[in-house]
């Protein structure tokens, strides 16, 4: 009775082991997921800036890539493409966007409306997935605004200037007037008198 026990165990041991070898090899070769590393998930941009929104994919299959913002304005597609075959540009970001191998974009000349979060997915052609996400907040250019300022306060000082010169002219041209028309008043005043004395 011993015997044939130990023989269906040693069976059993030999089946489970071929069983955990044969799925081992079979996980080994189905193709493993996709993973995604965002070196920077926070970059401040300023108005007109170009901005690289790095990330970096790796995966045994063919992926796509897609790229969307989400701001107070909404949600829009930016990109999608896979690896080596279409890429296919919203027409809002056609000529603002570049796509790079490795899943990273590149906006140009970002405006106030470029604020907000972008998502990135990568899907391997096996169907796993993988997501990042990187916030831009995007400034106005202060120096312009302190540039126009500037502008505004040295022709505002030309117009003053200009003003008191003529203000000072005019003044002076007041003074040699009113000079003159004593003189004339006074020499009148002195023929008026000569006049009397003679009669």
């Amino acid at each position: 009775l011993m015997r044939p026990l130990q023989g269906c165990r040693g069976r059993g041991v030999v089946v489970g082991t071929v069983t955990l070898c044969l799925a081992a090899g079979w996980a080994l070769q189905t193709p493993g997921g996709v993973s995604l590393v965002v070196p920077q998930p926070n970059i401040n941009a300023t108005v007109a800036q170009n901005i690289l929104l790095s990330v970096e994919y790796s995966c045994r299959g063919v992926a796509t890539i897609e790229w969307k913002h989400v701001s107070s304005w909404g949600t829009t597609s930016i990109v999608e493409w896979k690896s080596g075959n279409y890429i296919n540009i919203s027409t809002v970001y056609k000529d603002r966007v570049t796509t790079f191998e490795n899943g990273s974009i590149q906006l140009l000349n970002v405006g106030m409306r470029d604020a907000g979060y972008y998502f990135v997915t990568v899907t391997e052609e096996y169907g796993t997935n993988a997501y990042g996400t990187i916030v831009v907040n995007v400034y106005e250019i202060i120096y312009e605004d302190l540039h126009f300022v500037a502008v505004l306060f040295a022709f505002l000082a030309a117009v003053s200037a200009i003003l008191i010169c003529f203000m000072w002219l005019c003044n002076k041209s007041l003074h040699l007037f009113q000079k003159k028309t004593h003189k004339l008043t006074a020499s009148t005043t002195e023929e008026i008198e000569l006049e009397t004395i003679e009669c």
